[in-house]
């Protein structure tokens, strides 16, 4: 599914506030007839938008194979235009859409032109006040690939674990548009909006290309680490294996992650 995250509070549903799980949930149940529980792969932030976002619900067979060929228009007509489902498959029982994915893959997008963003561009695209060194975000991102406790860029939740393999972290800049890419097997909450803050100041040139990797050392969120705008943040893949790994992948991603001494 994708969806413009502007006027929506996040993925998760919530009470009085509309949400992509509230709205999509809604819809799906319309149309269904049948109560709908969704899945997710990547719960976003208020704000946050998705061109590949991945979600996953039971329901019984009959219920399917009435829908299979239209639901996908069928949806159209019951959801709002901000959100929109491109696809839906039956999938193996084992697929889980948050706990069978190998990876999420992120982009943020800012330009440091004096006009600010494109105006049919300004629902994704952060206006910089500041010009960029690309070249030394780029040079920042290389000590914080790989599995690490990223604590000091997350915003902690009771009893989960900040350890992620960070698998790529990549800046780019085409004119005045610079777009920074992000891959991990799974990231915690504000932790690519963080990383993108990080790189800011050191694209600002406030910071030194190693301040970000050296944050790693932190066990606490490290209040000195801006949290880039939410708007600039879009998913636009998340990767599944094939379906006779899927089980596998599943116990993987439940399993406690820890950090093997040094």
């Amino acid at each position: 599914m994708s969806y413009d995250g502007s006027e929506l509070h996040g993925w998760a549903r919530q009470p009085g506030q509309r949400t992509v799980q509230g709205d999509l949930e809604q819809a799906l149940s319309m149309v269904l007839r049948v109560p709908v529980d969704l899945t997710v792969a990547g719960r976003t932030d208020a704000g946050v938008h998705a061109t590949g976002q991945v979600a996953h619900c039971d329901v019984a067979r009959a219920v399917w194979e009435e829908q299979r060929d239209r639901l996908v228009r069928r949806l159209r007509g019951v959801l709002p235009p901000d959100l929109a489902v491109a696809a839906v498959a039956e999938v193996s029982p084992d697929f889980d859409a948050r706990f069978s994915a190998l990876g999420r893959h992120y982009v943020y997008r800012l330009t440091d032109h004096p006009a600010g963003p494109p105006p049919l561009r300004r629902a994704d695209t952060v206006g910089w006040p500041r010009a960029l060194d690309a070249e030394a975000m780029a040079l920042a991102t290389g000590l914080l690939l790989g599995e690490h406790d990223f604590a000091a860029f997350c915003r902690r939740r009771e009893g989960a674990t900040t350890i992620r393999t960070l698998l790529a972290l990549d800046v780019e800049r085409s004119g005045a548009l610079v777009e920074v890419r992000a891959s991990a097997d799974a990231f915690c909450h504000s932790m690519v909006r963080s990383l993108v803050g990080a790189l800011l100041a050191v694209g600002e040139g406030r910071r030194l290309p190693e301040w970000p990797g050296g944050l790693l050392t932190r066990t606490e969120r490290a209040s000195d680490v801006p949290v880039a705008p939410a708007h600039g943040l879009t998913l636009v893949r998340v990767d599944y294996p094939a379906d006779d790994d899927l089980g596998a992948r599943t116990l993987i991603t439940r399993a406690r992650r820890e950090l093997p001494p040094e």
